[in-house]
């Protein structure tokens, strides 16, 4: 009752979001099960809720993919910037379905699940919905949490809730988290004990093609900036943008051949973000017009969709925005396969273990404001063994910490092998 009457607001707010990304106001039948393509059955259905999501959750669906070749796979998400992500990754894969998942109420929930009719389905994270998860328990298809985080903030909402959370998490089949103490308070919050495994993160499992580098490598050398000091501020939020270029503007008054890569997180901020930089003087390419960089070019606008890795591999060190802003990071992970050293903000609590490993190896610096970040980029520029060293330590951490990947596999197959 409460989610219809909710209905409006979620009517609200779509159509606020349409007003800054125009995508949100297409495809909305899809919200509500209605109008979605015809879905071939029997599958396996994964939810990737946006960008982030859906990369992580490539390298599963891609040994998936590889394990059950009879199978297709039907991937949603919530917003249009990971449903051009999810197209991207498997343009060229034919068993790949794609839709929005509908908002968690009971009937729509159903009439997705009628079309799809999976024999498993795989949520990434923490994207829990009880009436999807519920619809899924009537039918008995298994449901798997994979990669699951939950922070003890997280876990005191969901406990105030607790006649909706503990039913729910009972339904579930399959609760695979990243650390021992995300497992406790799923345990505690009602999930069954034998469902809950401790698998790791899968992020560090991220593999990367060799031909990143040597692509990487050719390009500077189109833009003879191989001796240029390069560094890049990804995933960056409203607010980190001014910060990021007044940072750059300090750099540049000790390397004014500095070159800054600059990529906004949402595709709705690239043209403002791009404004920004001309409203403050920064000689600013755009990565979409495919122009040259020149000598001139003081900064970079990566405003490209599946391109970020391939950013980060330009660079010699690397800032990983949304920590700045109190909105909890992105994945340090990143970067790290690269092995590039890695700068943050001080707002990590969505990578706190992560974030912890990183530092206590020496592979991240965090940083408070423009002055810090300058400094701390400053100091790589001029200490390239330091920045080496900080690079490799950063990619012996993801090396130490992989093999979730495989585990959480193990645990699908489990699921894909019950009698129905």
């Amino acid at each position: 009752m409460l989610f219809h009457l909710g209905l409006p607001l979620v009517a609200l707010r779509l159509w606020l979001r349409a007003r800054k990304a125009p995508a949100y106001a297409r495809r909305v039948g899809e919200r509500f099960g209605r109008g979605l393509s015809a879905l071939r059955p029997g599958g396996i259905w994964v939810h990737a809720v946006s960008v982030g999501e859906s990369i992580a959750a490539a390298p599963m669906i891609r040994a998936l993919l590889a394990k059950y070749p009879q199978l297709p796979i039907t991937i949603t998400c919530m917003t249009p910037t990971g449903s051009e992500r999810i197209k991207a990754l498997f343009a060229d894969e034919p068993r790949i379905q794609h839709c929005y998942l509908p908002y968690d109420l009971p009937w729509a929930a159903a009439r997705f699940l009628d079309a799809a009719r999976p024999k498993l389905a795989v949520i990434m994270e923490t994207e829990l919905w009880p009436n999807h998860i519920h619809q899924c328990a009537r039918r008995g298809i298994p449901v798997a949490l994979a990669n699951a985080r939950l922070s003890a903030r997280s876990a005191r909402g969901y406990g105030r809730f607790a006649r909706l959370t503990r039913p729910m998490l009972e339904e579930m089949s399959l609760i695979a988290v990243q650390t021992e103490a995300e497992a406790e308070r799923f345990r505690q919050l009602g999930a069954r004990p034998e469902s809950v495994e401790v698998t790791g993160s899968i992020k560090f499992d991220l593999s990367i093609d060799p031909q990143l580098l040597v692509r990487a490598a050719e390009l500077r050398g189109q833009w003879q900036a191989q001796e240029r000091p390069v560094w890049i501020a990804a995933s960056t939020h409203e607010g980190e943008d001014a910060v990021v270029l007044a940072a750059h503007r300090q750099l540049l008054s000790n390397y004014p051949n500095a070159l800054l890569i600059l990529v906004p997180r949402h595709p709705e901020r690239f043209d403002s973000v791009f404004a920004l930089c001309q409203e403050q003087g920064f000689s600013t390419v755009r990565r979409s017009s495919g122009a040259p960089v020149s000598a001139q070019t003081s900064v970079l606008l990566g405003d490209t969709m599946g391109e970020l890795l391939f950013l980060y591999a330009l660079a010699d060190s690397a800032f990983v925005g949304g920590s700045l802003v109190p909105n909890g990071g992105h994945n340090l992970l990143e970067p790290a396969a690269l092995c590039k050293p890695v700068l943050s903000g001080p707002h990590l609590f969505n990578f706190l273990e992560i974030a912890a490993l990183m530092r206590e190896a020496g592979a991240l610096q965090e940083v408070e404001d423009a002055e810090g970040l300058a400094v701390a980029v400053q100091r790589l520029f001029e200490l390239p063994r330091d920045a080496q060293k900080m690079g490799e330590a950063g990619l012996k951490v993801m090396r130490a910490n992989q093999g979730a990947l495989q585990r959480l596999l193990d645990g699908l197959g489990r699921l894909l092998s019950l009698p129905r």
